[in-house]
């Protein structure tokens, strides 16, 4: 029984930051806004937390620190893609590779530090719960609220959305730093309870995966829960595989994660029709409202 309750504790922590990251991009890709700069609002989160709670001493004060991290870098991301137009395509890659370059920069300092692991209640800590938390929240916000509606309605068609009042590049706005925010607490969750100190690249891909789980779950909440812990349990066993000595190269079990991401895109893809019934219908293409 302690095994297997330590089990399920190791692919809930594992599964967080991907669920937390996940669901945020997921309401992001609703309106119609594809980021693909998760990963750099990630490692921003990540060092922004860590660097905030080990001077003030507050994991709290850094989580918090951690979601600003991240919806900072997403107003910048909405600045170019909403407001000037750029390719929202090209402005997520490159705001991968800032957040990669600004994080290493600031967290230079912090290198080598270790801190203690963020509080635990049951032997998890908050942010597991409140990962949790947001996928419920996220499931009514979209389709139980008028909110909602309007936002999913910006998705599909933003021109007729505007036609009858809706602010279409206020709700984008509001879905990025929404999406932003909870990389950053993703990130934070990195630094300050899964491994908890700072190192470079710490998220090693956990965005892209982010990305590709929005996809796998066809855009429904529930199914990027369910999805987070497949991709958290992936890892725990080739974690736990590498433990027991299995005469595999311990390098192609680290690969397993990301060689099911690639395996379950591919099977997805086939099935073009259910991608696009649940795609929203504009997302990544550029809407200005004409004056």
């Amino acid at each position: 029984m302690d095994l297997t309750l330590s089990i399920l504790i190791s692919v809930a922590m594992a599964a967080t930051p991907l669920l937390l990251a996940a669901t945020g991009e997921l309401v992001t890709e609703k309106s119609g806004v594809l980021n693909l700069g998760v990963e750099g609002m990630m490692l921003v989160g990540a060092v922004t937390a860590f660097a905030v709670a080990s001077t003030t001493g507050s994991y709290f004060v850094g989580t918090l620190a951690g979601a600003l991290g991240g919806m900072a870098m997403a107003t910048l991301f909405a600045l170019l893609t909403l407001g000037l137009l750029a390719n929202q395509v090209a402005t997520g890659l490159a705001l991968t590779l800032a957040g990669v370059g600004l994080s290493a920069l600031a967290g230079k300092e912090f290198v080598g530090h270790p801190i203690e692991g963020m509080p635990r209640i049951l032997g998890v800590d908050g942010l597991v719960i409140l990962s949790l938390a947001l996928v419920v929240f996220t499931h009514w916000l979209l389709y139980k609220s008028r909110a909602g509606l309007v936002l999913r309605a910006i998705g599909e068609n933003p021109e007729a959305a505007h036609a009858v009042g809706y602010g279409v590049r206020k709700v984008r706005l509001a879905a990025v730093l929404y999406g932003g925010a909870c990389s950053g607490l993703a990130g934070a969750f990195l630094s300050l309870s899964y491994t908890p100190m700072w190192a470079e690249n710490m998220s090693a891909g956990r965005g892209w995966i982010a990305l590709a789980l929005v996809v796998f779950a066809t855009w429904r909440p529930a199914r990027v829960l369910l999805g987070a812990y497949l991709f958290g349990g992936i890892t725990i066993a080739q974690l736990h595989l590498q433990g027991l000595g299995v005469a595999i190269p311990s390098q192609v079990l680290a690969m397993l994660p990301y060689l099911a991401t690639v395996l379950v895109l591919v099977l997805i893809s086939r099935d073009e029709s259910r991608i696009k019934l649940n795609a929203p219908a504009s997302i990544g293409k550029i809407f200005y409202p004409d004056r």
